[in-house]
């Protein structure tokens, strides 16, 4: 009867169930439950065996480029991070009102690590994320435009609780490249999250974006709500090397 119960339970895709159940036989455990603390078990273990699998998919949709967690992240002085405000950003609040986080610094200090770690928190947390860098994303974007595939991308843009723009204002917008970013700023502007990292200051963006009228809109829309963080200091991965 058993083995029939496991067979069925694999079957249906059970399979917290299933190893619970399983272990349970092959332990001779069985009997030192009661039929309600059997039942416990089994739906415990099955709960957690899917919501496990859920932040799975959830991390492999997102595309991080690290592997980065917020338990990892050194909070040294000399790089103007403010411990308090990274530990408010992991408890992902910020999601559920719908505000950004910018953040500044120069190349290999650490930004793009704590977006990471913010972003792979909101997964663990449920949420929806993708990590992408600004200008690939853009690359994509209007490659999507010319294989008629481009509402499908913004629409799965739109979807995401917490979108991530690696690497943005690297290099000057061109005039579709504007008109794109516009596009994802409004979508999700009042209803979802964006995560910027840049090696400029936000001061500058204005300028990086062009077009005076829309450069107007899209900063107002990303600074509106924004939580920001200027990281300072050398190179991470100079000062890594070096050791």
């Amino acid at each position: 009867m058993n083995e029939s119960t496991l067979e069925k339970m694999r079957k249906m895709n059970l399979f917290g169930m299933y190893r619970a159940f399983k272990t349970s036989i092959e332990s001779g455990k069985t009997e030192n439950y009661t039929t309600d603390e059997m039942i416990s078990t089994l739906i415990d273990s099955e709960w957690d065996d899917r919501k496990n699998r859920g932040i799975e998919r959830l991390l492999k949709n997102a595309h991080f480029r690290y592997k980065a967690s917020v338990e990892e992240l050194k909070f040294e002085a000399e790089r103007n991070i403010d411990k308090n405000q990274i530990m408010r950003f992991a408890d992902c609040s910020f999601i559920d009102k719908y505000e950004n986080i910018l953040i500044t610094g120069s190349t290999g200090t650490g930004k793009s690590y704590i977006a990471t770690a913010i972003g792979r928190q909101a997964c663990c947390l449920g949420h929806k994320v993708i990590y992408q860098s600004t200008p690939k994303l853009l690359s994509i974007l209007k490659i999507a435009k010319a294989d008629g595939s481009y509402i499908k991308e913004m629409t799965k843009i739109e979807k995401q609780s917490l979108l991530i723009l690696d690497d943005f204002a690297h290099q000057p917008f061109d005039a579709p490249g504007r008109a794109m970013l516009m596009e994802i700023i409004e979508d999700r502007h009042g209803k979802s999250s964006t995560i910027v990292t840049s090696q400029l200051p936000v001061s500058k963006w204005y300028d990086m974006i062009g077009d005076k009228t829309m450069a107007d809109a899209i900063m107002d829309r990303i600074i509106h709500q924004a939580h920001r963080v200027e990281l300072k200091g050398e190179s991470m991965r100079k000062k890594s090397k070096l050791k």
